[in-house]
């Protein structure tokens, strides 16, 4: 069981980023995706993905985030997210979507999703946080805090769209995450494409010797899925397997196993 620190069991001491940040003035809701893990045909995680209240996309949710409300939609994000997961009795980890720039100080700002799992009995050590590689940080070393904060408190780390954006392989230099998730971009037709090829390979080979496990994202054929299990990625997100289930733990059909 993981001991929380003593700052984080004693009276509650406000965050002034949440503190300071706007009421939300609109609602949002969760799908879920599931993370297969192809050795033994389970499913290992699955992601929360905000969707509005009807089902719409994650656009019609996250282009009404400020930055004057940014900090309470990011609490309520994880705190909703696990309510959400335990609902429907998610027995895999889950994944949780945060922003950098909305974490004030992490051992305070963490408080939140604690309380969350303590209500509703879902435990710390499958709850995993990724982020976007891909997203500009105003901090960076702020954000590899984060990571080392969350770590400490018994989370695993991930970083989302891994080739796709600002910090590529400098954050993974500064700091080795449980997980990495390698952008859709670099996932598409790879199994036709020698270059895509390459690249892949090379990440695989750097995580295996830091200990960093790899999970492909956006895979929607079986030849992508293919190779990608025959260079030693088992951990596998897209529509060849499910698609986002609202509200809801998506099935993923018998066919979508077979090689």
């Amino acid at each position: 069981m993981t001991k929380f620190p003593s700052s984080l069991t004693s009276p509650k001491v406000g965050c002034q980023g949440c503190q300071q940040s706007e009421p939300l003035d609109f609602d949002f809701a969760f799908a879920y995706q599931p993370i297969v893990d192809l050795r033994d045909q389970s499913v290992f995680a699955h992601e929360a993905l905000v969707r509005g209240m009807g089902g719409e996309g994650a656009l019609s949710v996250l282009n009404q985030v400020t930055e004057d409300n940014r900090y309470r939609f990011d609490q309520l994000c994880r705190t909703r997210a696990i309510e959400g997961a335990a609902s429907l009795n998610m027995q895999t980890h889950l994944s949780i979507n945060f922003l950098p720039n909305a974490v004030y100080r992490p051992e305070l700002c963490i408080r939140s999703t604690l309380e969350a799992a303590q209500k509703y009995n879902f435990p710390v050590e499958r709850l995993i946080f990724e982020t976007l590689e891909s997203e500009h940080v105003d901090n960076y070393r702020h954000l590899t805090n984060i990571l080392r904060e969350y770590r400490e408190f018994g989370f695993k780390t991930a970083i989302d769209d891994f080739g796709a954006g600002y910090s590529g392989l400098n954050l993974l230099a500064d700091f080795q995450p449980d997980l990495i998730k390698l952008d859709m971009a670099l996932i598409r037709d790879v199994d036709q494409d020698r270059v895509r090829q390459v690249i892949v390979r090379g990440i695989v080979t750097i995580c295996a010797e830091l200990n960093v496990t790899v999970i492909a994202e956006g895979i929607e054929s079986a030849g992508e899925r293919d190779f990608l299990a025959d260079c030693g990625i088992f951990l596998m997100q897209g529509y060849w397997f499910a698609k986002p289930a609202f509200k809801a733990l998506a099935p993923v059909p018998i066919e979508a196993w077979a090689r």
